[in-house]
């Protein structure tokens, strides 16, 4: 990973921002608001946003993940609900310049500095330790399935995965799922409906993309012209991402509005609707629920 004039990862610059835009949110927010927050505040241009890892995933939003493990590790974020982020009551009181942002940085690394000597491989310096052990520690900390199953819908055929994606709007309440997927149909895959009551629905239309890199305001508009007159809404899916830009165009002033759903929030309906996933339990010890009774 990158560093910042010899003095931590990258990522360490966005410690501040994070805590910042969940105070701004109100204490909480997703992972989406939190990073629109961040890009403004920090002025990140739309092609470094865009910048893929790769692995085919966003750099800035990975970034904004690891600043994220760090602050939770630190105890000023909640790391109870994985969809929602929320500061702890540390973390609403807390204020963070850079400076401090480092020292916190060094302190949950320190914490894990014994494992990260462990990964080093002979000819390693302690440099790469920094740079690269990080990754493994979140690596083993986050579900390991994500990132399969992510693999999974990406080597899916493109009648496979749009099939999947009828599966997963119909488990998620639409009816009369049918999947389309003609040529020359300006790109609309299926068509539903969701029921709001039994006197009020909507016809949506939607976009199944497996792309693997970001989803451009280009691609947005095309599709509200695909979709003009045929529906109520629009939907459009991607095991990628969407730039800043496309996320504007999805809520335009004076456009019907078109959902986004990319790959994160798509692995998160899979884990909500235990659809093609196995549940498994697992238990870490709270260290600080303890103390009280060794004293």
């Amino acid at each position: 990973m990158a560093r910042v004039h010899g003095k931590g990862p990258r990522f360490v610059r966005y410690f501040g921002p994070v805590v910042e835009a969940l105070q701004g949110l109100g204490g909480s927010g997703s992972p989406d608001e939190v990073r629109a927050v961040v890009a403004s505040r920090l002025a990140i241009s739309e092609q470094e946003q865009s910048e893929q890892l790769s692995s085919g995933s966003s750099r800035f939003d990975n970034q904004v993940a690891w600043a994220r493990f760090y602050l939770t590790r630190a105890g000023l974020l909640d790391s109870s609900r994985r969809g929602i982020w929320s500061l702890t009551e540390k973390g609403r009181a807390t204020t963070l310049s850079h400076t401090a942002a480092l020292q916190l940085f060094k302190e949950v690394h320190q914490a894990f500095s014994a494992e990260w000597r462990a990964r080093l491989k002979p000819g390693e310096s302690g440099e790469a330790l920094e740079e690269s052990s990080a990754e493994a520690v979140v690596a083993a900390q986050a579900p390991g399935h994500r990132e399969r199953l992510l693999a999974i819908l990406r080597g899916l055929p493109a009648a496979g995965f749009e099939r999947l994606c009828q599966r997963l709007l119909r488990e998620s309440g639409f009816q009369n799922v049918t999947v389309t997927g003609r040529s020359g149909d300006g790109g609309l895959d299926g068509n539903g409906v969701v029921e709001v009551n039994p006197f009020v629905s909507f016809r949506v239309l939607f976009q199944c993309k497996r792309y693997s890199g970001a989803v451009t305001p280009a691609h947005v508009r095309d599709f509200r012209g695909a979709m003009a007159g045929r529906a109520d809404k629009g939907i459009i899916l991607t095991t990628g991402t969407f730039t800043a830009d496309a996320r504007r165009e999805a809520v335009r002033d004076g456009v019907p509005p078109i959902e986004l759903v990319d790959g994160e929030k798509f692995l998160d309906m899979f884990e909500k609707l235990e659809l093609g996933l196995t549940p498994r339990v697992a238990f870490e010890i709270d260290d600080g629920f303890f103390d009280a009774f060794r004293k």
